[in-house]
């Protein structure tokens, strides 16, 4: 007779990964969320009743009389008891202490803690929501700070810096599947001797909001080190690029110290000058805005993150941004940026065709950035970025997803940076 299999509730594995911090983020999230919605249902409302001649004041997105009153009771209902339950959760946290957030993270909480700042982590630590991240670097998974940093255990002098992208963390970088390549890191610290160190962040802030931060980081780092740097070197993927460039120039605009012991600067998949898909969408919330129907809506296009909306054109600098409105239809006006002086810089780009496809397929990348783009190449010469030719490496059939377990990457890589014989 075969026995029944028992499969657990899907509340006991939620249970698993939640923290009672999650909670009340979660619960602050479903709050505005009801918000959100009221104000988008009122903006199409106030519309229709404009529209057909109803005296409503044009441009308000709010409506008046009883109707008015309506929308504002939702609004202070929900605002009650969002407060409420955020002050009971607190409360029980404070209470709780470490029994209630102290329970060891998992990667199906940290997968979704990325992606969730990915798209939103401006507004949530805007918001002071629990569910931010913070930057921290990390060793075998554990945060370095200080004191950590001062008894890492087999640090080398030669230190790999590993960058996710956008909506990623560190556990994904090197994840270990029975069917993936290692990671960089792990293949480079075996063949070269680097420690590998890695970036986690909140990739929904703006890009140069990281850098100014991992410059500092950086500098910690550097200073506590248990053994004199003689080398350091970053493999960024994707937005991570655009990161430790940003990084570096405030660096160096502060005179911190770091810059001096960075060697080499591995891009992959870095979408220098912007992505097609943030472009699309910018071009998305202009035609939302077009009629009075429509314009409510462009609310929720209007979530994406700053660090989304960077990778439009590939925003490094303060400069980039300043002034803006990031959600309005405008052109690449960033100055140009040049690759930092006295550093190897190696760019690796994919394309999913076929080394021997037509130049059209292949020119269209990784299904994310573009060719041009990975490769630093620009219409304009004061945006293009001056990587040599041997510097410039594009791997065929491969997305770019891929770039962080290609075993031909692992090997490229390698070959830039084995010491000359």
């Amino acid at each position: 007779m075969k026995r029944a299999t028992v499969t657990a509730p899907a509340s006991n594995k939620l249970h698993r990964h939640l923290r009672l911090s999650d909670i009340r983020g979660v619960a602050q999230l479903a709050t505005q969320a009801i918000f959100g919605v009221t104000r988008i249902v009122e903006g199409v409302h106030h519309s229709v009743l404009h529209t057909i001649g109803i005296s409503e004041q044009e441009n308000t997105g709010q409506t008046r009389g009883v109707t008015g009153i309506v929308y504002r009771s939702i609004h202070g209902a929900t605002s009650s008891l969002g407060k409420g339950l955020d002050a009971s959760l607190s409360a029980l946290e404070a209470l709780l202490g470490d029994k209630g957030n102290g329970k060891p993270t998992t990667p199906e909480r940290e997968s979704f803690l990325a992606a969730l700042n990915g798209v939103m982590g401006d507004w949530l630590l805007a918001r002071d929501n629990p569910l931010a991240i913070s930057m921290t670097l990390r060793y075998q998974d554990e945060v370095l700070n200080g004191q950590s940093i001062e008894s890492l255990p087999a640090a080398s002098g030669k230190v790999m810096l590993l960058i996710h992208g956008l909506c990623m963390n560190d556990l994904r970088s090197h994840a270990r599947r029975q069917d993936q390549q290692p990671d960089h890191g792990e293949v480079l610290a075996s063949a070269l001797g680097y420690t590998p160190v890695y970036l986690r962040y909140n990739s929904g802030l703006h890009i140069s909001q990281n850098g100014h931060e991992l410059a500092a980081q950086l500098e910690q780092l550097v200073t506590h080190w248990p053994t004199p740097i003689e080398e350091l070197t970053v493999v960024a993927h994707s937005m991570g690029g655009l990161l430790i460039r940003s990084a570096v120039h405030y660096a160096k605009e502060k005179g911190l110290c770091w810059p001096d012991q960075l060697q080499n600067i591995v891009f992959l998949g870095t979408p220098h000058h912007g992505a097609p898909l943030e472009k699309a969408g910018n071009w998305f919330d202009a035609l939302l805005r077009i009629t009075p129907y429509s314009k409510p809506f462009a609310k929720l296009g209007q979530v994406r993150s700053a660090g989304i909306t960077d990778l439009r054109y590939g925003h490094v600098l303060d400069d980039d941004w300043h002034g803006l409105d990031r959600f309005d239809l405008h052109f690449d006006q960033r100055r140009g940026l040049p690759l930092p002086d006295n550093v190897a810089c190696y760019t690796v780009a994919a394309t999913t065709s076929e080394e021997h496809s037509t130049l059209g397929n292949r020119l269209i990348g990784d299904g994310l950035v573009p060719l041009h783009s990975s490769l630093g190449r620009h219409d304009d010469a004061q945006k293009t970025l001056s990587f040599a030719d041997e510097a410039r490496w594009t791997v065929y059939g491969t997305n770019h997803m891929q770039l962080l377990s290609s075993a031909e990457v692992n090997r490229q890589i390698v070959r830039w940076l084995k010491p000359a014989q």
